[in-house]
């Protein structure tokens, strides 16, 4: 555990308090004079823990702390992060659901193909076009949450959203390819072995029964 690692476990701790303040939609209150409601505070809890993902990951290679665990925990823990937010925009019917159902289904199967993957024994890191996804989803979150109280936003919110569906195709593509790539690979050498075994094993019976032959023929 260091730094790093508790940055993106605090961000995971930012998802219920993100959802709850989301539904909220009659929460407000005001603050120097200002009313504020509650897409700006989820905004604001949104891009902070948004910011922790950016932070982590730098001071991870900085400080030469990057980890297994923070390798495998912090894909989840944004994740988390995006797909509780557009869930919570869906309740609030900010999105299309259909979108959001896409989103997320592209998720649970890329964290699939990590955990296989980490069960064979090798890790599926990010890959830039994954990070860029990233990017266009905080995109689309912020200004969704905006076009809640600011209409004139919602073009623009949709048309970041058909960015971020677009990125997200095209990156479980990637994902998809490195993994079959490896698990083909990995099965080739293990079929390999296999024949190697096979073929000692061919090997010594001919030559325990080229020794038994020899042995019962005195004459050879």
């Amino acid at each position: 555990m260091n730094f790093p690692n508790l940055l993106t476990i605090l961000r995971i701790f930012f998802v219920p308090l993100l959802v709850a303040v989301l539904v909220q939609e009659h929460l407000s209150f005001r603050w120097y004079g200002l009313l504020i409601h509650n897409e700006l505070v989820a905004l604001g809890i949104f891009l902070v823990a948004a910011a922790t993902d950016l932070l982590d990951g730098y001071l991870a290679r900085r400080w030469r702390q990057v980890t297994t665990v923070g390798t495998l925990l912090d894909p989840i823990a944004d994740k988390l992060l995006i797909s509780s937010a557009l869930i919570a925009l869906v309740q609030v019917r900010v999105v299309p659901a259909w979108m959001v159902i896409l989103i997320v289904g592209r998720e649970f199967a890329i964290s699939g193909l990590r955990g296989i993957a980490a069960a064979e024994g090798y890790t599926i890191r990010a890959s830039d076009l994954g990070k860029t996804k990233m990017v266009t989803q905080v995109i689309a979150v912020a200004l969704l949450l905006l076009s809640m109280r600011q209409p004139a936003l919602t073009r623009w919110a949709m048309l970041w959203m058909w960015c971020v569906l677009l990125f997200t195709l095209l990156s479980a593509v990637g994902y998809f390819r490195k993994f079959w790539r490896k698990l083909d690979a990995r099965v080739k050498l293990r079929r390999r072995r296999e024949l190697l075994v096979m073929d000692r094993r061919r090997r010594r019976k001919l030559k325990a029964a080229a020794a038994a032959g020899r042995a019962a023929d005195p004459g050879v």
